[in-house]
């Protein structure tokens, strides 16, 4: 029997917190080794764990997968996440560029100088109300089903209601006149394993803060 995915990273969301949500979404138990000491880094890469010399890294079912991805698809498809057919995976990987695209508006936020903030923090908002969050609640609403492709759960919809949980983080009220996203949410917020997930002492990171960044700088030598 397989052991347990072993999950490489630092004990913060970044690229990490994607696979996290995939993987108890799909009620999957894994293990976390963080990365802690610039040594800790140094060691992965010689001992020829990260390919690429970088992270997140996962090692799973005999392989060390990097390229987050790739771990993503990786998981997705084993767990049935994925689609039925190439039709479904096309869409379901259309509306996760979606989702990324918006998500990377918000990662420079954590390291944004505090005078620009407040500017960056009002393009966010108008990206997300006027872009993003109305394609979804189109998506849905053309269709009248639960899930954003063939009305079952897929990994569109966990990477969209993690970052609606990121949208949440920065203004609760950006959700008010998405009623078809606010009800996804809550469907997969119910979910037993997504639930469990959601709950405090889960492996779910909490956001970034200065704190975190410093370290992650001391790590990775920037």
């Amino acid at each position: 029997m397989a052991g347990k995915p072993r999950l490489h990273y630092f004990n913060a969301r970044g690229l990490m917190e994607s696979i996290r949500w995939l993987l108890a979404a799909a009620g999957v138990e894994f293990e976390e080794e963080f990365i802690d000491t610039p040594e800790d880094f140094e060691k992965l890469k010689n001992d020829g764990s990260l390919i690429f010399q970088q992270v997140p890294m996962v090692e799973i079912d005999g392989m060390k997968l990097v390229q987050s991805r790739a771990i993503l698809n990786y998981i997705a498809a084993k767990h049935n996440l994925y689609g039925r057919d190439i039709k479904e995976r096309a869409l379901i990987d259309m509306y996760i560029e979606g989702v990324a695209d918006l998500n990377a508006k918000f990662r420079p936020l954590p390291v944004t100088p505090p005078d620009e903030k407040d500017a960056k923090i009002t393009l966010i908002k108008e990206s997300t109300t006027n872009r993003y969050l109305p394609a979804f609640e189109n998506v849905l609403k053309s269709h009248g089903q639960d899930y954003l492709v063939g009305n079952r759960l897929s990994r569109a919809d966990i990477h969209l209601v993690e970052l609606l949980y990121l949208v949440e983080e920065l203004d609760p009220n950006l959700l008010a006149n998405f009623p078809l996203l606010k009800a996804l949410k809550t469907r997969i917020s119910n979910l037993p394993t997504v639930k469990k997930f959601l709950q405090p002492g889960s492996p779910r990171k909490p956001p970034v803060d200065e704190k975190i960044l410093e370290k992650a700088r001391k790590i990775l030598k920037f």
